[in-house]
């Protein structure tokens, strides 16, 4: 029985990714419903806190971005890539995770996206090059960001536990940056020369023979350097910046949120400086409030946010319900091959499109099966496994701006281009964090 409900959570996850975002979380709220009323299992809590730690950070990025802090940012990244033109294939993808690692979202990458394809295509370079490799970065930088939804419940859960209440936000972004970076410079490198040279790609010669694309091959040219920013983007960007080192002294410094001899939790302090800094950023650049829902950043987090609502609730609940009977088979499957428990969260991230979701439907189920936390932890990239089926939004949109026709989903479907620096980007990264987890945890 246990595992028929297993199936009918899937069912539900799957119905709800044909529709994406906001439909994963309400098809997933009639499973829920199921669960509980028709099941009979009890309803767990709601996952308060990630989606609180969503909306502050979304909240703020979303001030920056009204403020014209993203295009500040936007203009400075594309001067790196036009200042070396034939280094893009290296250079956007470490420029797409940095500004996810600042942002703690991947969803302020599209803009950047047709800056990429500009940059290769007027250098002779193929497209998909540097424009999939970037794409996949964007994700990747998640679990290495100290501000993202994942990174902080996986800090809140793993301090709860005694032998490793000292662990630091530091201690984490320690492992999942070097790591996640590792994994961006092993796929870029693979990406210098994939596929065929302009000039062999049939897909990009059928268009240039046609007038309309070669027309806009040709002439079309995309950049965001001719627009005027008002000086308070630049303030703006500084005081997004001034929040997150706010953040990591708070972070080292565990005295400062200590208030009579109880510790302030890390996920309610990044509330806390976000909403702030939020605010601080509103008034200092007298920013217009009425833009701040409009932008991509405040859609996408909103978006975000409902889907892991329903998403987590529903998957808390199941595993909950069925943790004392699956616990002894999967604890030992895991113990004698540890490296499993990736292919878990791989698979479950590649359902529900969310790292976030991921960790919260899985990290408790690791953690309750004794699994060790330097592994669980050094296996966070794992959580993104999200390009294998390319429907999520930056890949689709990745695909969309590329006018050459290099960057595709290819006939069968799982041959596209995401799959392959996807999966170096996870591998490499997984297996430098479980190093790295293991010294420094």
């Amino acid at each position: 029985m246990l595992y028929l409900e297993f199936l009918l959570l899937l069912v539900f996850l799957y119905a709800g990714s044909r529709y994406g975002g906001i439909g994963l979380g309400v098809v997933s709220g009639i499973g829920l419903v199921i669960e509980v009323f028709v099941l009979r299992m009890s309803p767990t809590s709601p996952p308060i806190q990630v989606m609180l730690i969503i909306l502050a950070v979304v909240t703020c990025a979303s001030v920056l971005e009204a403020a014209g802090g993203l295009k500040f940012m936007l203009q400075m990244a594309e001067r790196i890539l036009r200042s070396n033109p034939k280094r893009v294939t290296i250079l956007a993808p470490i420029v797409t995770y940095t500004m996810t690692l600042m942002l703690g979202t991947g969803h302020a990458v599209y803009s950047i996206m047709p800056i990429i394809g500009d940059v290769s295509l007027k250098n002779g370079i193929r497209p998909e090059r540097p424009m999939a490799a970037a794409s996949v970065a964007s994700q990747l930088g998640i679990t290495g960001s100290p501000i993202s939804a994942a990174v902080v419940y996986y800090l809140g859960q793993i301090t709860e536990l005694p032998a490793f209440s000292q662990v630091t936000l530091l201690n984490i972004i320690f492992v999942t940056i070097p790591a996640t970076l590792s994994g961006v410079l092993a796929l870029s490198l693979y990406s210098v020369k994939r596929g065929k040279e302009l000039q062999d790609d049939p897909e990009y010669q059928r268009r240039l023979a046609d007038p309309m694309w070669k027309d806009r091959i040709l002439n079309t040219t995309n950049t965001s350097l001719n627009e005027q920013l008002p000086v308070t983007a630049k303030y703006a960007v500084l005081l997004f910046l001034l929040a997150l080192v706010f953040i990591v002294i708070i972070a080292i410094f565990p005295a400062v949120r200590t208030i009579n001899s109880k510790a302030i939790p890390m996920s309610a302090v990044i509330q806390m400086v976000m909403l702030a800094f939020g605010g601080i950023i509103l008034l200092a650049t007298k920013t217009d409030v009425q833009k701040v829902p409009n932008g991509v950043v405040f859609k996408s987090g909103m978006v975000a946010a409902i889907a892991i609502f329903g998403i987590a609730w529903m998957s808390d609940t199941y595993f909950t319900y069925a943790m004392p009977a699956f616990k002894g088979r999967i604890t030992e499957i895991v113990n004698t091959y540890p490296w499993t428990f990736a292919f878990a969260l791989f698979a479950v991230s590649v359902v529900i499109n969310s790292q976030a979701a991921t960790a919260r439907m899985l990290l408790p189920v690791g953690l309750a099966m004794g699994l060790p936390v330097p592994l669980l932890i050094g296996l966070m990239p794992a959580t993104y496994g999200y390009f294998f089926i390319p429907n999520y939004p930056s890949d689709i949109a990745t695909v969309n701006f590329d006018i050459s026709g290099t960057t595709k989903i290819g006939k069968y479907y799982f041959n596209h281009s995401f799959m392959v620096p996807g999966l170096i980007g996870i591998v490499v990264a997984c297996s430098v964090g479980v190093t790295l987890a293991n010294i420094i945890i």
